[in-house]
């Protein structure tokens, strides 16, 4: 019974996600299992999946947040639309030079917060204000449109069929088998890695079972993403992005470093660790996110708007914490992020297949970030009398 339990509170958000998934299904007569769901899913929350990365990285030194960056999307947009769109300059001229604002931006504010110790709330808090208001007024309150082809080709198109198929696209499906092929073999590998060197291992039935299952959704969507016209470009932003950082922080020193400063900041900088230096990086890289976000946005809507970037801020919190990244640091991983972020989107997704206001959904969703809260704070009382 207690290891049912221990692989149940394991495991919860996973199997809540499955059951979330079976709900809209039903509700929407299996319009959640159309192709175009698929598609939309993505589309729709790729922003999440980047913001939520670097917003883990933050929450890891101790449950700090950005509040900024939804602003930072519109400001970015905003400067982005005038040099493409009525400057003219080049698109990669253009996002070289976004990118080096998002730079600026992340230097001012992580030194503000690791050398100045203001409180990353109120840091972030006056970038929320200010990068709303200087963006709004650079775009004089109206929308600049559209974006130039290529720009929008590469976040919001997809790859193209090198096989040529009817109806389908045979390249998705290939990349799909792949990405499974690819998958159980790291899983062995770092099974019989473990059992080498005398570590303890979970069972080979735990392994299988796991393989199944996640080949089976890698393949679900790979089907559906084929009958859908192939492979999102910013899927594919976005599986870089999820799959570097998590090797950064599962398997290099400075990785660790985020986890022990949210464990316990002051014994890590008696141990040596340069704390501040953390800090400054973790605010750098969420700036930088944010503009890979902002280009997102911007092919999505080929346009820059003053709305752009609107609660994007909420959303990757809510996608971090819902994911099991700690409230108040130290634990979480980027794949836990990814199912948290996986799991609003198909809240976002459901509900606005069956039509329900979107007043509503965010009620659903500020009822399951309390909850997730509140599992955390259960579940580490429930750890500490085991």
């Amino acid at each position: 019974m207690n290891k049912a339990m221990e692989i149940l509170r394991k495991h919860t958000m996973k199997i809540v996600l499955v059951l979330i998934v079976i709900f809209f299904s039903v509700m929407t007569e299996g319009q959640m299992f159309a192709a175009s769901s698929f598609q939309a899913l993505i589309a729709q929350n790729a922003y999440v999946f980047v913001l939520a990365t670097g917003m883990l990285m933050c929450m890891l030194t101790g449950g700090n947040i950005d509040l900024s960056v939804g602003s930072f999307v519109c400001f970015i947009g905003a400067i982005g639309g005038h040099m493409m769109v009525r400057g003219g300059m080049s698109v990669p001229l253009a996002m070289l030079l976004m990118v080096g604002a998002g730079v600026i931006y992340g230097v001012v504010e992580g030194f503000l917060i690791a050398y100045l110790n203001i409180p990353p709330w109120i840091a972030t808090l006056a970038g929320y204000l200010a990068f709303r208001g200087w963006g709004t007024a650079l775009l004089n309150g109206a929308t600049i449109a559209p974006m130039p082809e290529g720009f929008i080709k590469m976040f919001n198109g997809s790859v193209p069929d090198l096989f040529g198929g009817a109806g389908m696209n045979i390249t998705c499906l290939v990349v799909g088998v792949i990405a499974c092929v690819l998958f159980v073999f790291l899983q062995l590998k770092g099974r019989n890695d473990k059992v080498k060197k005398g570590y303890e291992t979970e069972s080979m039935t735990g392994v299988i079972v796991r393989c199944v299952l996640v080949c089976a959704v890698i393949l679900l969507f790979a089907v559906k993403l084929a009958q859908a016209g192939g492979i999102p470009n910013n899927l594919i932003w976005v599986a870089v992005i999820v799959l570097i950082y998590n090797f950064i922080t599962s398997k290099t020193t400075i990785g660790r470093y985020f986890y022990t400063i949210g464990g316990n900041v002051e014994a890590t900088r008696l141990s040596g660790i340069d704390t501040k230096k953390i800090f400054f990086l973790a605010y750098l890289n969420m700036a930088v996110l944010t503009v890979i976000s902002a280009w997102m946005t911007m092919a999505r809507l080929s346009a820059a708007t003053p709305t752009a970037g609107t609660n994007y801020e909420m959303d990757a919190i809510s996608a971090c914490v819902v994911g099991g990244v700690s409230a108040y640091g130290g634990s979480g991983t980027v794949f836990g992020m990814v199912i948290g972020a996986t799991l609003i989107g198909v809240i976002n997704l459901g509900m606005s297949l069956m039509g329900i206001d979107a007043n509503w959904q965010k009620v659903v969703k500020g009822v399951v970030l309390l909850a997730a809260v509140v599992f955390e704070i259960m579940n580490n009382k429930e750890k500490t009398k085991d």
